[in-house]
């Protein structure tokens, strides 16, 4: 009965266990997705980048979230308390070409870029797709050659040979010792730059979950972050049967319906969903903001709603969960000293909040139930809180006794178990509903009183 996953973007396992069993839990929230418990990249130029979680050099789990005994007892005490936990496996590559040589890791292992030498796993340059890439730099140089997206570095990054039988079970073994640990699934990052079979070949050795909080025979849950917004060769279709995809033009086109940019109206969203060329809905994996995206980074651009726009966010993630497309992905992010320079935030690097030793910060829960430290905890705001609530009753119901004044005030119901009503227009909104619901005397979830 639980339908949301909130991202927990960079938070230490320390404190996603506790927060399963004091808030997660409790307000039925359904998963968690984590940062990357790969051993990572350690950077000091700049100064401990978020993205160095997304270079690994190894497999051991131990990251700045914690060692692999902490990430096992969050899984556990997560599980005991009905919260899923899905890994961000990132499967595509091995740490930028530039990474230097040394024990600069989570974990302190040795490793060498240039020479393509991880021995922890091991992989050696025999591993690597160089001789496939057809590139002069030998990275990825035009979006439009599905070859090269595949075969070349994403940003310099060392791309495996993921068409190998021992890459393939070394990769598999990483995924299966979380899966045994029990965790329900994974975010699978960069799966444009994966061949499809490949993916297939990986899928088909992970085992089942684990049957001490799972039933016998379930398989993970994977969903593939694949940022098709049209006009690449490559396609979301190309995953879909592999498991869910990530839908990067929801957030985008939502993100500018709730702006109202280029005469975008609310009320143009009767049939949103499909209606708006977005992928069927059983194989939509949907979010208003991630953690790239937020800064710039990935696919969206500037439409994106962030939690730097709270009243429009909180807008937006209250759509999003009322509406029955797709699996709902709740943002919770970490803030930073934007710097924005001809329309670029020059601190889009900025890791989490940290002591002086790089050293990620615990996060303080306050009298009023909000975060300190610069977490931000967007899903802990009420309004969003409560939504996940909402949707987790609505389940199952039909979109259903829509209404719009044919601008930005509209409202819908799920069958005859909720009913939400929009108004980002500039004036009042006052009128009668048939909102399908039994007669009787309703509370407003979203302001959690009236």
């Amino acid at each position: 009965g639980r339908t949301a996953i909130v991202h927990l973007f960079e938070w230490r396992w320390a404190d996603i266990a506790a927060e399963c069993e004091r808030f997660l839990g409790p307000n039925g929230v359904g998963g968690v997705q984590i940062s990357p418990p790969n051993e990572h990249i350690v950077l000091n130029d700049p100064w401990r980048p978020w993205w160095q979680r997304y270079q690994p050099v190894g497999y051991n789990l131990c990251s700045r979230s914690g060692n692999e005994n902490e990430l096992r007892d969050m899984i556990t005490r997560c599980n005991n308390v009905g919260v899923n936990i899905y890994v961000d496996a990132i499967i595509n590559h091995m740490c930028g070409a530039g990474g230097g040589e040394g024990t600069h890791s989570s974990c302190g292992s040795w490793f060498s870029a240039g020479r393509k030498d991880f021995p922890s796993i091991p992989f050696t340059h025999l591993d690597f797709n160089d001789h496939k890439c057809r590139t002069g730099s030998g990275n990825i140089e035009n979006y439009g050659d599905a070859n090269q997206v595949r075969d070349c570095r994403l940003v310099g990054l060392l791309d495996l040979a993921l068409e190998k039988d021992y890459v393939r079970g070394k990769v598999a073994d990483f995924m299966n010792k979380l899966i045994d640990m029990g965790v329900a699934g994974f975010r699978v990052d960069a799966c444009k730059h994966m061949w499809p079979g490949d993916l297939s070949a990986i899928y088909g050795r992970l085992h089942n979950l684990n049957t001490k909080w799972f039933n016998g025979g379930s398989r993970p849950f994977i969903f593939q972050e694949v940022i098709d917004l049209g006009g690449e060769p490559i396609t979301s279709r190309e995953y879909s049967h592999l498991g869910r995809v990530t839908e990067f033009k929801y957030g985008a086109k939502l993100g500018g319906i709730f702006r109202k940019w280029n005469g975008e109206k609310l009320s143009y969203t009767k049939n949103w969903g499909e209606g708006w060329g977005f992928m069927p809905n059983g194989d939509a994996l949907v979010f208003v903001d991630n953690h790239d995206n937020q800064r710039g980074h990935g696919a969206g651009g500037a439409s994106i709603v962030s939690f730097w726009d709270s009243k429009l966010h909180k807008m937006a993630v209250s759509y999003m969960l009322a509406h029955p497309y797709g699996v709902t992905r709740v943002m919770s992010s970490f803030s930073w000293n934007r710097q924005i320079v001809n329309g670029k935030d020059q601190n889009d690097w900025m890791g989490p909040p940290s002591h002086g030793d790089g050293s990620t910060k615990s996060v303080p829960i306050n009298a009023d139930q909000t975060c300190g430290d610069g977490w931000v905890c967007e899903h802990r705001w009420r309004q969003i809180k409560n939504m996940v609530i909402f949707r987790n009753v609505v389940n199952g119901q039909p979109h259903s006794n829509w209404w719009d004044n044919q601008s930005n005030q509209v409202a819908f119901g799920r069958g005859n178990r909720g009913f939400i009503v929009f108004n980002n227009d500039d004036w009042n909104l006052d009128v009668t509903l048939n909102t399908g619901m039994p007669g009787g005397t309703y509370c407003d979830v979203i302001s959690g009183i009236r």
